[in-house]
């Protein structure tokens, strides 16, 4: 097998694993809190939106230093690094008992975390060019997992055995990927690094005089905060839509679920479509303006039956966002500094990843939950339409005609 390839999938299972472990549990950390002693309905919805958003907070200035320092002395050692550093964060919010520590073992967990953006720009150096779309679809599917089984299990573990235990349990799921990655994965060689070493300053420079670049880390921003705004939520969403109040983790978490069921399946059909010729900024366009159209029909939505169908085809249609952004962002930046220009494409995804759930957590504290999903469609609606008129048409080397 040819080392890209096992690359890949050694690292898709990986990030399976580790998202899969982070999501048993961070969709129902409202529910956590509420086990913490947090009972005010308002106050709950604060701390929600704040505990979501602790990690990106330290990940935004973070990411672009780790993918420098992985520019200079590995990819994989900066994967191990942020597997053993969530295993870390993860035992330390376990033992928490305030709302407070979780608050601030989540910043410790961004600060020594990063593994996506490591992940991706190593199978990204190590993947031929006309295969890079395939490979990073193929990866994100890796993340879509692991959020769809990951709120699948962890409802029904909470019901179970407690919420408390599940941080134990996913120190040792990253744990153990650190060790996988160690074993099996191979890095560029030690003489094939670039020989100039480039600064995080000289990377952003880089960002915001690109064409192309400047508009993807806006657009990843944008994206990614209005998704955001609800998702923190969306647990107690479901309280609002029924009168079950035995076994809610659980179905919380089975409907949270769908949507990365087919985030699974069309992250790599989207990455294909985007290794063809003139097609990345069309699929960048559709996938966008469908999620808008979707999270807008959350807000009529008269059953969980109907919800559910829609968690269908908004996971369908998110799958096409990220895979396309970072393949745009892979085929602008020689490889010599692409860890640096990914760390700081994944610094904008932490950024959106942080403002999202604080804005969501002012907004359904003051005007109520429902009322998110409005904000959400109308700045996916303002984005696709930035996306249209400023993000050039041949947004990858395929679209330019390069081989």
């Amino acid at each position: 097998m040819e080392y890209w390839r096992k690359n890949l999938y050694v690292l898709w299972g990986t990030q399976f694993l580790a998202m899969m472990g982070m999501n048993l549990v961070v969709p129902f950390l409202p529910f956590y809190l509420r086990h913490l002693g947090v009972t005010n309905e308002q106050e709950l919805a604060r701390w929600s939106g704040l505990v979501f958003s602790g990690p990106f907070l330290v990940a935004f200035f973070m990411a672009p230093i780790w993918g420098t320092l992985g520019d200079r002395y590995g990819q994989k050692l900066m994967v191990v690094r942020a597997l053993f550093g969530l295993g870390v964060s993860q035992f330390l919010i376990g033992l928490a008992t305030s709302p407070l520590q979780v608050f601030i073992f989540r910043m410790v967990q961004g600060g020594i975390s990063g593994f996506i953006a490591s992940a991706l720009t190593l199978v990204s150096i190590t993947t031929p060019k006309h295969k890079q779309g395939y490979a990073l679809g193929i990866l994100q599917s890796a993340s879509s997992a692991g959020t769809v089984l990951g709120p699948l299990f962890g409802g029904v573990m909470v019901d179970l055995v407690g919420y408390r235990e599940l941080f134990f349990i996913i120190t040792a799921i990253c744990t153990a990927g650190g060790f996988i990655v160690i074993a099996l994965v191979e890095d560029v060689r030690p003489e094939d690094r670039p020989v100039h070493k480039y600064t995080v300053i000289d990377n952003y420079r880089f960002v915001l005089t690109s064409p192309y670049l400047r508009i993807v880390a806006l657009t990843i921003l944008l994206s990614q905060g209005a998704i955001l705004i609800i998702e923190p939520l969306f647990a107690l969403y479901i309280e609002t839509m029924t009168q079950r109040t035995q076994y809610i983790a659980t179905l919380a978490g089975v409907i949270f679920s769908i949507a990365g069921v087919f985030m699974v399946i069309s992250a790599p059909w989207w990455g294909k479509q985007n290794d063809r010729k003139g097609t990345t900024k069309r699929n960048l366009l559709i996938s966008i303006s469908t999620t808008s159209v979707m999270y807008f029909l959350h807000t009529i939505v008269a059953s969980l039956v109907q919800l559910s169908f829609l968690r269908a085809i908004l996971g369908f249609a998110r799958g096409g966002i990220l895979p396309a952004l970072y393949s745009v962002t892979s085929v602008h930046t020689p490889a010599q500094r692409r860890g640096g220009v990914m760390g700081i494409a994944a610094s904008f995804t932490v950024l959106g990843n942080m403002i999202g759930p604080l804005a969501g957590g002012y907004i359904a504290s003051e005007i109520g939950i429902v009322s998110c999903f409005y904000f959400t469609t109308a700045i996916l609606i303002l984005t696709t339409l930035f996306v249209y008129y400023r993000l050039p048409a041949a947004a990858s080397r395929q679209d330019q005609g390069a081989e």
